[in-house]
């Protein structure tokens, strides 16, 4: 781990840069306005309608404890519907038409590259809650998902270990679009440098929304009969899951034979399938909502009253979220003022209690410090927990296993202030991203 990137400082020291802060606009207003960027439409809306309702929750909480400087927060909601040059337009209206002092949003990062030249443009704060491929730091987002080396590294550790199952052959399943790409780059990167041969690595894209798997699986079967343990990565986004383990059932594709391990399906992804053949398969994760804690205990007590159902599942993502929501709110109370340079400054080294128990923390790169669980589906739909780091992981900006990455680190502390310092020529690396 790069060093460089990873000092943090306490929020005590950024109250003083509130002295002489004139009050922005919004808190001339009468209420502080949070944007709420999710789709509620689509194919991405089986994950993201549920994270819209979480930061509904979290500003209804925090409205029934006074509101945050002495005014109410409202909840600006819009759906971008799945198209992601509509994130844009819609970060856009949330910015310039109704003013918002902060967004929460985002699920693909094909959404949040669309975003980012917008938050970037107007100076908003982007908290994006989804584990990602990393390869970015920006100044106007806050990385409260894991990075690869919080997720699908371990991920793979996990798999080599002998208690993974020694998997010798890895089908690296995604979506088309940049976060599996990416995150199927590093992965590739790091199985050749431990030794997995090329043959021994199969790679498959689909669309989003992609129905047909039986082709697909029966090559994964097929690729899995070489006489070596075979297991697949899989970065699938969206409602494509849903038809993609089906079909895992259907041809009997069990977890002793093949597992998978999936870095996109959790507990509100599997509420709509029979989870019974897919029991022993895994997830990679930051939280699980089996996960047991007094503050797990009490956040899902608030969530099913909140819904109005005790059926409904809580997940990595909402637990995101409810990270990123206090730890905003927690900054702007220190310094008074919503103003996004001012709040970011008192991001750095902010701590809240993460639901699994330890402390979650913000560090300058602008990536948390968070612990990586491995779960098992149970015929319930939910996750065993099989494995976890012993303590919380910095989330990495760059990864270290690709040739153009493991030199950058991201600090946005002064003096370096960028998202891409070069350690080798410290300087900045084009954008300041």
């Amino acid at each position: 781990m790069k060093s460089i990137v990873n000092r943090v400082f306490q929020v005590g020291a950024a109250t003083a840069l509130a002295a002489g802060v004139a009050l922005s606009a919004a808190q001339a207003e009468e209420t502080i306005k949070v944007g709420v960027l999710h789709s509620l439409s689509g194919t991405m809306a089986i994950s993201e309608t549920t994270l819209k309702d979480t930061v509904l929750m979290l500003v209804e909480e925090q409205n029934a404890k006074g509101g945050l400087l002495g005014k109410k927060l409202e909840a600006v909601v819009v759906d971008p519907a799945s198209d992601w040059p509509l994130f844009a337009e819609k970060a856009r209206e949330l910015l310039e038409v109704h003013k918002v002092d902060v967004i929460f949003g985002n699920w693909t990062s094909v959404s949040r590259k669309s975003v980012l030249p917008v938050v970037e443009e107007l100076n908003g704060m982007l908290f994006y809650p989804v584990q990602y491929e990393g390869e970015e730091s920006s100044k106007n987002v806050f990385y409260t998902g894991a990075a690869p080396n919080q997720q699908a590294i371990p991920a793979v550790d996990y798999l080599l270990s002998e208690e993974g199952g020694s998997v010798k052959r890895f089908v690296l399943a995604g979506t088309d679009y940049v976060y599996p790409r990416t995150t199927n780059k590093i992965l590739e990167q790091y199985l050749l440098d431990k030794g997995i041969p090329a043959e021994d690595i199969m790679i498959n894209y689909t669309p989003f929304g992609h129905s047909d798997w039986q082709t697909i699986v029966s090559d994964i079967k097929t690729f899995g009969s070489a006489g070596k343990k075979t297991a697949v990565v899989s970065t699938v986004n969206g409602d494509a899951n849903v038809p993609f383990y089906k079909e895992l059932g259907n041809q009997g594709v069990a977890a002793s034979d093949i597992p998978v391990i999936a870095f996109s399906v959790g507990e509100e992804e599997l509420s709509g399938i029979d989870t019974g053949p897919l029991v022993g398969h895994l997830a990679a994760w930051n939280y699980f909502m089996s996960a047991e804690s007094e503050a797990n205990d009490a956040f899902i007590e608030k969530w099913h009253a909140f819904i109005g159902s005790e059926e409904r599942v809580t997940n990595d993502p909402m637990e995101a979220h409810y990270i990123g929501f206090n730890m905003w709110v927690k900054a702007v109370e220190a310094v008074g003022t919503t103003e996004v340079d001012t709040v970011r400054e008192a991001m750095y080294g902010i701590t809240f209690p993460n639901l699994t128990g330890g402390i979650a923390v913000m560090n300058t790169n602008h990536h948390l410090t968070k612990p990586v669980l491995i779960g098992e589906i149970q015929e319930d739909g939910q996750f065993e927990t099989v494995w976890s780091t012993p303590k919380g992981v910095i989330g990495d900006a760059w990864t270290d296993f690709l040739p153009d990455s493991k030199m950058l680190v991201a600090d946005w502390t002064k003096p370096i202030f960028c998202g891409n310092f070069n350690i080798e020529t410290s300087k900045c690396s084009g954008q300041n991203y």
